[in-house]
């Protein structure tokens, strides 16, 4: 079954005064590795309580993420966004939209914010990713793991 229909245009853009939300791409590695790398602390966990990324992460390591995440977002499987500076010279963080493995919902979503812009930023973003997914996106029900619905939650959840 797909993720989206295949009628469905894939949003491209989010934009606020704040921030842009557009697809993440392998040409972005210097700039998300960057983000990622001096935010490692906070990031430990962001995708659950038990997970280390980005602990170890290379630069090659990162750039194979993005490629997959540029794969996917092509294939339409899952769909990653990067979060820059209006003028895009900082990327600020990211955003995922992920198909669910929670029973009861469509897809699971997760983002965040590098350590020097999270105190202004994290709540912003997460409102304004929620808000899009809700507006622009073709899902029911979805699922914010360690945020609207917690870890605990989350894993009472879980169909694998």
């Amino acid at each position: 079954m797909a993720f989206v229909p295949a009628e469905f245009i894939v949003p491209e853009r989010l934009e606020t005064a704040q921030f842009v939300l557009r697809p993440l791409m392998i040409g972005d590695v210097v700039k998300d590795y960057d983000a990622v790398m001096t935010s490692v602390e906070r990031l430990r966990g962001v995708f659950g309580p038990r997970t280390k990324w980005p602990e170890g992460l290379s630069f090659e390591d990162d750039l194979i993420d993005l490629g997959w995440h540029h794969k996917e977002f092509r294939r339409r499987t899952s769909f990653a966004y990067t979060m820059m500076a209006p003028d895009e010279s900082l990327c600020l963080g990211c955003a995922y939209i992920y198909p669910s493995d929670l029973t009861g919902y469509d897809a699971v979503a997760y983002c965040w914010v590098r350590d020097s812009h999270a105190a202004a930023l994290d709540r912003p973003l997460f409102e304004a990713f929620r808000g899009w997914i809700e507006r622009d996106w073709p899902f029911g029900k979805v699922a914010y793991p360690g945020r609207s619905l917690s870890w605990a939650e989350a894993a009472d959840l879980k169909t694998t």
